[in-house]
This record gives structure tokens, C-alpha cells and sequence, in this order.
């Protein structure tokens, strides 16, 4: 499960940051402040995704922080750029499935050195 956490998210990193600097740049355009800032802050979460997609592989654990960050940013930038309220839900998604990768990783490791009790 890491690699396609890791996966999908270098790919919606991508494809945030692109529909974020189209955003950006048509409220820069327009002289549209809100939407300007909003698509700044897509920027940055386009960047959160992708750094979360790279951690996946070797700490899951601190991609699900970092997907969690990225979704609290994107849920801020939401009142603006409505599109955010779905980059942010597909940031708890990657966080919740990152999480789920660390957590079994965790377990098939302590169950191989014999530390779990039963």
C-alpha cells in the first residue's frame, strides 16, 4: 500500500500544483485577490502532496502528517477556490491509507522480532 500512497500522490501533487498555478495566475489576471491567494495556497498543497507521495516509501507515518497538513491548508483555501474541498478530501484519503500502511508495516515487523504478546 506505501507504493500506491507514494504514487498517487506525486500524481495529484502534480496535477494540484498545475490546476492551482492556472488559478493563481487568472486571479493574478483578473485582479481577483481572494482567488490569487487561494491558488497560492493550492501551490502549496499541490507541494504537500507530493512531498507526502515521496515520504510514503520509506516512513508512511510522516506522509500521513504531512497529507494531514496539506488537507487543513486546502480545507482554509476552500472558501475561495472550491475545488481545495477535494484536493483536501483526497489528502485525509492518502493520510488515512498512509497511516494504515505504517500501522501494518509496524505490526508484520514487531510480529517477526517477537515482541507481541498474546
Amino acid at each position: 500500500m506505501k507504493i500506491a500512497v507514494g504514487i498517487i500522490g506525486i500524481l495529484l501533487g502534480l496535477v494540484s500544483m498545475l490546476q492551482s498555478c492556472a488559478v493563481a495566475t487568472g486571479g493574478s489576471l483578473t485582479s481577483n485577490h481572494d482567488l490569487a491567494g487561494a491558488g497560492s495556497v493550492g501551490l502549496l498543497v499541490g507541494l504537500l502532496f507530493f512531498i507526502g507521495g515521496a515520504f510514503a516509501f520509506g516512513l508512511p507515518l510522516v506522509s500521513a502528517i504531512i497529507f494531514v497538513v496539506g488537507s487543513l491548508f486546502a480545507f482554509i483555501a476552500a472558501s475561495s477556490f472550491t475545488d481545495m474541498k477535494i484536493w483536501a478530501f483526497a489528502d485525509l484519503i492518502l493520510a488515512a491509507m498512509a497511516f494504515f500502511a505504517w500501522r501494518s508495516a509496524r505490526g508484520a515487523r514487531l510480529k517477526t522480532s517477537g515482541e507481541v504478546s498474546k
